[in-house]
């Protein structure tokens, strides 16, 4: 009877606090005790279950994703207004636990306060203003290019998966920034990076992930199903720590070479002063970080244009058309070319948003006690931006549930820029590699149209362009094609 009392007496009050609580938040679908909403969300297509939520409580709405509130922005309005007019406040980063663990509050994914703020400075600076006088980060675009090209002539026209290949063209540019060094294709150290890599972003797209994020309890519980990711992680950190001290036996201070060697300069700078954010642990999880983001990201992304690109060949033949007019055959494409080349441009916009990369965002958190559309919002909240509601948006664009490069080009043919494309987040949060991103996958997909005609191994009719999963990252299927140069 004492038993039964107290959990009643638990009960009562965690149930009394959640309620208490939920009155200055938005409204929402009311939770279960500790589990939250959980089961009212499908994990495999959250931005589903979200979409439903927005039709009975409006456009901000509360969920527990377990026993923690999270607000939820749904459509352009809600997330301009949080993310840009309201930026300051909602630049924080929410909770992720399994990325604390390997991480620790470093980097720039899941950082926050003034670790974000310094560490986001310097690598966009240092982005920014690579190259030194030396080779631009474009020319090392172009170069990884060329060589991706030469590795599709090796497939000889034979069908094959690109899911590979497409991985190592944007690994190789982010070794070269960060690393001043590309690898052959078929080298067993890169091979083994990149396999690192993979399976750590495929793994933190999984539901299971979900639940550790939201229960970090089972974290402690449960290590030995986080061991994998743990280990990947370690081996990725590994790999760093010795290039690292590879680059800090041959530094030049007045020749920086790479990110690193800009990151070890900066270390040096700042020796002195005892809460610098720049030491070794915060280059590791920078690099770490600048790997997972920009690498799983670009390739994916040009996996599924070129399946679009499959499933649409009068798509494919006007890009080609465009690539013949303005490129031709005989020269490198460069970014120059892409303000000529409107419905190019059209069809790469048109591929990120249909692909609807990361639906939820990472996720955001409000870095003060704030009213937001006459709710309290207090400090330290998870906030979740359904960028999803913001790209299949049927107020901007005509058939968002339909491929149509018309999305983003006039009446005149001209390339139309949108408010409402937001792939890589938006506001202070941004992709630090959205200006890198754009540039690969330009001229990656140029110039594979340059010099390949698509073929597909079933009737373009018959190709299933149905994304895999849409949970933390969208996941399209696998298929085969061939690389029929032209």
């Amino acid at each position: 009877m004492v038993l039964v009392f107290c959990l009643s007496c638990l009960l009562f009050l965690f149930l009394w606090r959640q309620t208490v609580g939920r009155k200055k938040l938005p409204p929402g679908p009311t939770p279960l005790p500790f589990i939250g909403n959980i089961l009212q969300v499908d994990a495999k297509d959250i931005g589903k279950s979200f979409t439903n939520f927005s039709k009975v409580y409006g456009p901000v709405f509360t969920v527990y994703l377990g026993t923690k509130p999270a607000v939820v922005l749904h459509g352009y309005e809600a997330v301009k207004e949080a993310l840009i007019d309201h930026g300051e406040a909602f630049s924080g980063r929410g909770h992720f636990p399994v990325a604390e663990r390997i991480n620790k509050g470093l980097g720039i994914a899941f950082s926050n306060g003034n670790t974000w703020k310094e560490i986001r400075r310097f690598t966009l600076m240092t982005l920014r203003n690579f190259g030194m006088g030396k080779r631009s980060i474009e020319e090392r675009v172009q170069e990884e290019a060329r060589c991706l090209v030469e590795e599709l002539r090796k497939t000889e026209a034979s069908s094959c998966d690109p899911t590979f290949i497409l991985s190592c063209a944007p690994c190789n540019v982010i070794c070269s920034i960060i690393f001043h060094s590309r690898s052959d294709y078929k080298d067993e150290h890169f091979l083994k990076l990149m396999e690192k890599v993979h399976l750590n972003v495929n793994a933190f797209s999984s539901p299971w992930m979900q639940i550790y994020n939201n229960f970090p309890a089972l974290i402690d519980y449960f290590p030995a199903t986080l061991k994998e990711v743990f280990d990947n992680a370690a081996f990725i950190k590994s790999y760093v720590l010795e290039k690292v001290k590879e680059h800090q036996e041959s530094l030049d201070v007045n020749n920086p070479r790479d990110f690193i060697d800009c990151f070890l300069i900066k270390m040096e700078q700042e020796k002195n002063h005892q809460q610098s954010e720049f030491t070794f642990e915060a280059l590791v999880a920078t690099v770490f970080d600048l790997f997972g983001a920009g690498t799983e990201t670009t390739s994916t992304t040009l996996r599924y244009a070129l399946l679009l690109l499959l499933k649409h060949p009068e798509v494919t033949a006007k890009v080609q058309e465009e690539i013949d007019h303005v490129i031709g055959r005989h020269r490198s494409p460069c970014m120059q070319d892409r303000s000529h080349m409107p419905y190019t441009d059209a069809v790469i916009h048109e591929v990120q948003r249909y692909l609807d990369l990361v639906p939820t965002d990472l996720p955001h958190a409000v870095t003060c006690d704030i009213k937001f559309r006459n709710y309290l919002i207090p400090k330290g909240t998870t906030v979740l931006p359904f960028l999803t509601s913001v790209l299949h948006d049927s107020k901007e664009f005509s058939n968002p549930e339909i491929f149509d490069p018309g999305h983003f080009l006039d009446e005149s043919g001209n390339f139309k820029k949108s408010d409402y494309f937001m792939p890589f987040s938006a506001g202070k949060r941004t992709c630090v590699g959205e200006g890198l991103a754009r540039m690969e996958l330009f001229l990656f997909l140029t110039s594979i149209l340059q010099n390949f005609n698509l073929k597909s191994l079933v009737d373009p009719k018959d190709l299933d362009i149905t994304l895999v999963a849409k949970g933390f990252t969208s996941v399209p299927p696998l298929y085969q094609l061939c690389f029929v140069p032209v």
